[in-house]
């Protein structure tokens, strides 16, 4: 490509020297024998002029591109030995690369060889994690499947949480009630023990004053003779039975109580829906029969009505009549048998109490039940 340039280059040149020694040979052979100068002439000479000036123009050119020709001609040739060092150092390198190429086609076999070796490594590596991540998938699987399981464990003790809480609260609303009633209860009873108390001794007075000193005596001697028999034989005898019999409810508690379990889970349900079914089927009828029963019982006892009434004016005057004469008898009883009766209160006390309290209990789980059946009823 650097050959072309120059090439044109001298051409070009060679073509000016033909043209400018032509016109030196020309001017040097003088001018040519012409006839006398005539308007022509002088016309011919003025161009011969110009050619001149022209002429030396294009020489002082020629000898500026004669110089840039040989600047271009040394740049030439500093590049063409440029290219020819660059030309020798390309050949050492392709020997190089030559040798190189020999040398690495060695190095890419080994290499080759330890990469099979690394590729056998790594698709075992690879089966290996297959197997391993088709375990934990299975795992996976597995887990999804207890979380599904104890997800819905947890939304049925959910359930049962809110029921019992349902219940509870039910039972803390009924202890609540069944408080204020014993309250009123105690307060009813110290109420009346005041009162009897404030009776007896009106009573004792009555006694004073009326009752015959042989029958006192006779009484007070059956008294000593009651109270010696009961500390002796009747006390213990009601404590030991009443210790088995507190024994025996604690294992009865105890044996019924998974038997409860499974009433309460299975057998009251059923028992509940069987009962809602029957009362379902049966209420058409039991409307009808609540009506007729109605009806014959205002019959009857707008029947019997006026019967009642003349009974209960005919027995009336004898009734008071018998009250009246058995009236000091009753009082004298209850004079005498109050201590007795306080002292058998006193030993039965402790006793009591416990008996309320479960009674408390029974009617208080009696009270829940029928809540529920009325609820669902509703």
């Amino acid at each position: 490509m650097m050959a072309l340039p120059k090439l044109f280059l001298l051409l070009t040149l060679f073509s000016l020297a033909l043209f400018f020694s032509r016109l030196v040979a020309e001017s040097e052979a003088g001018p040519p024998e012409v006839a006398p100068l005539d308007a022509s002439d002088s016309v011919f000479e003025i161009e011969l002029d110009r050619l001149k000036s022209k002429i030396q123009t294009l020489e002082s050119k020629v000898s500026e591109k004669s110089m840039e020709v040989k600047m271009k001609d040394e740049v030439i040739a500093e590049r063409e030995k440029i290219i020819q060092d660059r030309l020798s150092t390309i050949d050492s390198l392709q020997n190089e690369i030559a040798s190189l190429e020999k040398k690495g086609a060695l190095d890419a076999e080994e290499q080759v060889g330890k990469a099979h070796a690394r590729a056998g490594e790594l698709q075992t590596q690879v089966d290996k994690l297959k197997g391993e991540l088709d375990k934990q998938n299975k795992e996976k699987v597995a887990l999804e499947a207890r979380i599904t399981e104890a997800e819905k464990k947890i939304h049925d003790l959910n359930s049962k949480k809110e029921d019992l809480e349902r219940i509870n609260d039910k039972q803390k609303t009924k202890i609540r009630k069944t408080e204020s009633a014993v309250k009123a209860a105690e307060e009813e009873m110290l109420k009346a023990k005041f009162e009897a108390t404030s009776r007896t001794k009106e009573l004792i007075e009555v006694h004073d004053a009326w009752l015959p000193p042989w029958l006192a005596v006779h009484f007070i001697r059956s008294k000593t003779f009651i109270e010696a028999h009961w500390n002796e034989h009747g006390k213990p005898a009601f404590e030991v039975i009443t210790q088995k019999a507190l024994e025996k409810k604690a294992q009865a508690g105890k044996w019924a109580e998974p038997h409860l379990e499974t009433i309460k889970i299975k057998w009251i349900p059923a028992v509940k829906e069987q009962w809602l079914v029957a009362k379902r089927s049966a209420e058409p009828q039991l409307q009808f029969f609540t009506a007729k029963t109605v009806e014959v019982y205002e019959a009857s006892k707008n029947a019997i009505a006026p019967h009642l009434n003349k009974a209960q004016e005919f027995v009336d005057p004898y009734y008071q009549e018998a009250k009246k004469f058995s009236k000091p008898y009753i009082d004298q009883v209850a004079v005498a048998a109050r201590p007795h009766l306080d002292k058998v209160q006193v030993a039965l006390k402790p006793y009591t109490k416990k008996v309320v309290h479960s009674y408390g209990k029974f009617l208080e789980s009696a009270a829940i039940y029928h809540r529920q059946q009325k609820g669902e009823e509703t």
